[in-house]
């Protein structure tokens, strides 16, 4: 296979996970938004902007041609947010079901 085969295959991937990282990054935005009522510890809040951080910060655990490291943290952002809220609700009484 020729190099410039393996350059264009690379770079699909990279578009790829690079427009995953941005759909993980406006939901990790959407669920901060609704858990600012919620209730939720001072730790899930710096979680989150840790995340956010990370994300846009140059500095990575792999080089940026490469997102897996900012969808990981964006994943793990978006779970304990989500789970903080869940534990939020559930204290207060509102939990269905």
């Amino acid at each position: 296979m020729d190099s410039s085969f393996w350059i264009v295959v690379a770079g699909v991937l990279a578009l790829v996970v690079a427009r995953y990282a941005a759909v993980l990054l406006v939901r990790v935005f959407r669920a901060r938004r609704l858990l600012l009522d919620a209730g939720v510890p001072l730790q899930s809040k710096a979680l989150f902007w840790a995340a956010v951080v990370y994300t846009v910060s140059p500095v990575d655990l792999i080089p940026d041609p490469v997102y897996l490291d900012d969808v990981g943290v964006l994943l793990l952002a978006l779970r304990a947010l989500h789970s903080a809220a869940a534990r939020s609700r559930a204290d207060r009484g509102e939990l269905k079901g």
